[in-house]
């Protein structure tokens, strides 16, 4: 995908209309396309977290790890749907486990850089900060409803 391409289809993204064109030149400088294979994890709890992403095409599925167990999968990412906010917030780790369900392309961002321009222009920050925290709640929402549907004792109310 070229630039020119990539800016074009960030301006057409829901998640980033809010921007200006400046501070979408900015996000947009700072991406670049990525293609995961099935099966890939892009990031694990604890781990660093830099980066992230827009699924453009594939499926991601977003988990929680169990104590004992499989992972309990929080939600399933697909085209347009952001993921990963752990590179805004202290201490920079990633919350969640992200791993590819099936061969995906991903617009894949710096946010140590783009972290860097917010700071620099707080205008953009506090921008981006709003985005980034209606995904929070979004994402937070889902984890919660799954972890009560999956973890309910039987019977419990």
């Amino acid at each position: 995908m070229s630039a020119s391409d990539l800016v074009t289809y960030l301006r057409a993204h829901s998640i980033l209309r809010a921007l200006s064109e400046p501070q979408l030149a900015v996000v947009a400088a700072n991406a670049a396309t990525r293609r995961v294979a099935a099966g890939e994890v892009l990031f694990r709890p604890g781990d660093r977290a830099t980066r992230f992403y827009i699924v453009r095409d594939g499926s991601i599925r977003v988990g929680v790890p169990a104590i004992n167990g499989p992972a309990l999968d929080v939600q399933q990412l697909g085209p347009g749907e952001v993921l990963g906010w752990s590179w805004l917030i202290p201490p920079y780790r990633w919350t969640f486990e992200a791993q590819a369900v099936r061969d995906s392309t991903l617009v894949e961002f710096d946010g140590e850089a783009l972290l860097r321009a917010c700071e620099q222009d707080p205008v953009l920050g506090y921008a981006v900060m709003k985005i980034f925290a209606e995904l929070m709640s979004a994402r937070l929402q889902a984890a919660r409803a799954r972890m009560m549907e999956a973890w309910a004792p039987a019977g419990w109310a």
